[in-house]
């Protein structure tokens, strides 16, 4: 089976795109991080960053969901997200980051990744499928699960960047989607809470994803005191090419598109699987 999109041609004069991971805590003032947020995205520009990739709940963090969170949550025309466009206008960046997005006539939300260009203007969006209902918490009593559609991708130079929201990396389909989908990169903002071992099943599970895809990952997660942090940036060998610990920071790294077609042509899998990938209906 030759699954579509995976095409390893490119133009050999935009054959790297350098990528940046802002690892933050988020609060519960909306300006005060999208101020925090300006200023790391300042800094990977400063890098020579051309994407940043920021946290799940960028906008909006607390350690459990309920009442607040659908108080706060905008349309993505509000001033989060403007805000957010106006500082990838002012790096020139493609700017990736979590949102709280408003539901109309409902007292739930959406967890929604938004792509600001560096024009300022929304690129893309994607509405986490898999909600957080496991380890004691259940997300989908406040957040409603975004509609299966095609996956989201952007692209920058010769690099396709998919993405997925943090409890989507437990489901290798989901990414694999992206994947089949032409992405070269897989962005993956999470607030991936602390526990025991959830910072090795993290790290184990964004490397596997980075393996069977043969893709990069490029993963923030919000650090202590309610993201785990370990955010780091994955080539698609496996190998970690930058990470973090549970502070504050940020991570750059090449996105090199030769080395991708090398992985690709020695590891050729996503031609070579066997097996598509089907919705399953709800309960």
């Amino acid at each position: 089976m030759q699954p579509e999109n995976v095409s390893v041609h490119h133009d050999p004069e935009s054959s790297a795109v350098a990528v940046a991971v802002v690892q933050f805590a988020p609060g519960t003032d909306p300006s005060g991080n999208l101020e925090t947020l300006r200023a790391h995205v300042r800094a990977a520009s400063e890098r020579g960053a051309k994407v940043v990739v920021a946290p799940e709940y960028s906008m909006f963090a607390v350690t459990r969901l309920d009442e607040r969170v659908v108080a706060v949550a905008e349309p993505l025309t509000g001033p989060f997200v403007t805000g957010l466009g106006e500082i990838a206008r002012e790096f020139g960046v493609y700017l990736v980051a979590g949102t709280v997005e408003q539901v109309a006539a409902a007292r739930r939300i959406r967890n929604t990744l938004v792509v600001l260009g560096p024009d300022a203007n929304l690129v893309t969006k994607y509405r986490k499928v898999h909600l957080y209902d496991a380890f004691g918490y259940v997300e989908s009593d406040v957040v409603e699960a975004g509609a299966i559609e095609a996956p989201a991708t952007f692209t920058v130079g010769a690099v396709t960047f998919g993405m997925q929201t943090c409890f989507d990396l437990r489901f290798p389909e989901g990414c694999r989607r992206v994947a089949a989908a032409g992405a070269q990169v897989l962005v993956l903002p999470a607030q991936w809470i602390p526990g025991p071992a959830k910072v090795d099943q993290w790290t184990t599970l964004l490397r596997a994803r980075a393996i069977e895809n043969t893709v990069y990952v490029a993963a923030a997660d919000q650090c202590a005191p309610r993201g785990a942090g370990a955010s780091m940036i994955i080539d698609p060998t496996g190998v970690v090419l930058a990470e973090l610990g549970d502070e504050p920071g940020v991570l750059t790294a090449a996105i090199d598109f030769d080395h991708l077609v090398a992985v690709r042509t020695a590891n050729p899998s996503l031609i070579l699987r066997r097996f598509s990938i089907t919705e399953r209906a709800p309960d």
